[in-house]
């Protein structure tokens, strides 16, 4: 089927529009690798390598913080968090119109901005904690001789909720995902892999940032993780 074919009669006026640059894409899926790498280092004992994923995703984490203020449109927090009563709004329409709910913008919905916000504060708290913990053996993290044996073995227990935390926020953003796909007939995974969504004529394309901005952004982040791990 081509771009500009409809798949269904209320949406023959629709268009294909790209939505989701490349370092939005990249970061969404390298971080579900990554986390799922914490997780078989953390329970096979390898936590050399379960602190060099830790330290990935916190630079991950910080250019993707960078680049909600600079990158694309979509990529911005100011494009697409709004007042909780948007997503209230949004949730309500879903409720009881899911099958004529069609999207009103391009990037992520009221409600699914707030998922975003939640599930980089749990990553950039579970990478945070990781720096100050220990294992209880041998191994801890760079800046836990700052912290103190105390407060390290504190900072060690929180990064363990940490994680449970980020394992229920992953579950409710797939089920929201499958959801939308069952209920409201709105394909969010293939978006996040291609860039495209087909949407409303009335929805403009956004702006994208230029890729060597991103590129920048990363090194920067990557740079400052370099200089907190060797605070310690």
């Amino acid at each position: 089927m081509s771009r500009n074919t409809p798949s269904s009669p209320s949406r023959a006026n629709w268009k294909w529009i790209r939505i989701w640059d490349a370092p939005v894409r990249l970061f969404h899926w390298t971080v579900v690798l990554l986390v799922a790498a914490s997780y078989i280092t953390a329970r096979s004992g390898r936590i050399e390598w379960h602190f060099l994923s830790g330290y990935a995703i916190l630079a991950l984490v910080l250019f993707r913080i960078g680049w909600g203020l600079c990158g694309s449109e979509t990529a911005r927090f100011s494009r697409f968090v709004r007042a909780p009563g948007a997503a209230i709004a949004h949730l309500r329409e879903m409720l009881l119109q899911p099958r004529t709910s069609d999207p009103h913008e391009a990037g992520h919905n009221a409600a699914g901005a707030y998922m975003v916000i939640a599930l980089l504060a749990l990553l950039l708290f579970q990478a945070g904690t990781g720096l100050f913990s220990n294992d209880g053996l041998m191994v801890e993290g760079p800046l836990a001789p700052l912290a103190g044996g105390a407060l390290s073995d504190t900072l060690s227990a929180w990064h363990e909720v940490g994680f449970n935390l980020i394992l229920i926020a992953v579950a409710l953003h797939v089920l929201a995902v499958i959801v939308y796909a069952v209920v409201a007939r709105q394909d969010l995974v293939r978006p996040m892999i291609t860039g495209w969504r087909r949407l409303p004529q009335a929805i403009p394309a956004p702006a994208m940032a230029p890729a060597w901005r991103a590129v920048l952004l990363l090194a920067a982040a990557a740079a400052i993780v370099w200089g907190i791990t060797r605070l310690g």
